[in-house]
């Protein structure tokens, strides 16, 4: 059966076709890939998995044409990010309206 294991750095993705077995685990196959080795980081008590973006168990067996996703974590959540982004420069261009008031 082919399933191909991913993940995907800031500038950098990692792809792996795969052939294994029926009632292969998607965290048989992540060990299998080869990952674990070119990408020391990757810890599967951490890191979660997934299958075309759905959340899953590593025990969750595969099917034919699944594509194994290692979610890596992110320094901070997009939304929040963006929301820090826009409360700084709503400061910056009070107090640039402050100073040009002076």
């Amino acid at each position: 059966m082919h399933v191909s294991v991913v993940y995907a750095l800031a500038h950098e993705q990692f792809i792996e076709d795969l052939d294994v077995a029926e009632g292969t685990t998607a965290e048989e196959a992540v060990r299998t890939s080869g990952l674990m080795e070119k990408c020391p980081e990757i810890d599967l008590a951490v890191h979660q998995l997934g299958i075309y973006a759905k959340l899953i168990k590593g025990t969750q067996e595969l099917r034919e044409g699944d594509r194994v996703e290692i979610y890596r974590s992110l320094p901070r959540k997009p939304r929040n990010a963006h929301a820090a982004d826009d409360k700084k420069e709503r400061i910056r261009a009070k107090k640039a309206r402050v100073e040009a008031g002076n």
